[in-house]
């Protein structure tokens, strides 16, 4: 499938229609004291830079962000395919461009916090195969059996 990614503002219908899709599609995976979820206008502020994927004809199929914590550390969020795209590298090419801005912004890391329920294999898998590789919480999030945390280091080539 052929998409377009560009960044853009999350304050507009289609994109509150993707974020209702997911937070619809977590709802039942873990207790929502678990779940961390932006909203769109959370999402708006000038530390988050959000990514829109979209069809042949301009529906929006998909959404990634990254939040910036300092110069130190950028965090996947929102990260989202609608059903009748995945398996089409959507959340991979959302997931690129998310790294590349947090390349370009010179951060050492990217971290995420994810769902470990039945219907987040998906997602581990995408993080993995992109180099992403498990670790403990980091910023506030608790430490529980609901959440799983994965790094990718942008500084490792650097270092070595």
């Amino acid at each position: 499938m052929t998409v377009s990614i560009a960044i853009e503002t999350p304050l507009q219908d289609d994109v509150r229609g993707l974020v209702a899709r997911l937070n619809d599609h977590l709802l039942p995976l873990s207790p929502l004291e678990f779940q961390f979820k932006m909203t769109v206008e959370q999402m708006a502020d000038s530390a988050t830079t959000l990514f829109v994927a979209r069809d042949e004809a301009g529906k929006a199929v998909g959404m990634g962000a990254l939040k910036m914590h300092g110069p130190e550390l950028g965090e996947v969020k929102r990260m989202y395919t609608v059903p009748e795209v995945r398996g089409q590298r959507v959340g991979r090419q959302l997931l690129e461009r998310i790294v590349g801005l947090a390349q370009e912004r010179n951060l050492p890391v990217v971290m995420l916090e994810t769902g470990t329920g039945e219907g987040m294999a998906e997602a581990h898998r995408l993080y993995t195969r992109y180099g992403f590789v498990p670790r403990g919480p980091f910023l506030d999030y608790p430490d529980s059996e609901w959440s799983a945390f994965f790094e990718l280091r942008l500084d490792a080539e650097k270092a070595a």
